[in-house]
């Protein structure tokens, strides 16, 4: 059975940072672009930066730029999510999804529905 376990999310202050990472199990990541997705209450899941399956090849949403970094070690069979300069308003269920790469080399747009397979997510809180 395919899955994913999310681990790293927890409370920090404005301008700290946090490791996000997302193991999977059941499968192996080789074939598969992962992308992070957040949703914040109230609002819809949005997508905030993906990798390919090589890992040559990244994605950032703006409002993360020069803040985030994704990055997959394949031997690990893990994703993580380097984010730093946290802001309030990245507070959010941060989630991890696999998409079939299908030889592609760079990752499906940042939409849910171009990803098929979703771990439970980890909340991230940050303080002001």
């Amino acid at each position: 059975q395919l899955q994913f376990v999310e681990s790293g999310g927890g409370l920090v202050q404005s301008g700290g940072f946090l490791r996000l990472s997302c193991a999977a199990s059941g499968f192996t990541l080789d074939y598969y672009a992962i992308g992070w997705f957040r949703q914040a209450p109230g609002k819809e899941r949005e997508g905030v930066s993906c990798i390919s399956s090589s890992g040559g090849s990244t994605n950032y949403v703006d409002s993360v730029k020069g803040r985030f970094t994704i990055s997959r070690d394949n031997a690990k069979n893990t994703v993580y999510l380097q984010m730093n300069s946290l802001k309030p308003e990245d507070t959010a269920v941060y989630y991890c999804a696999a998409a079939w790469a299908g030889g592609m080399p760079t990752c499906p747009p940042l939409l849910s529905r171009e990803y098929e397979y979703w771990g439970q997510g980890t909340q991230v809180t940050v303080s002001s």
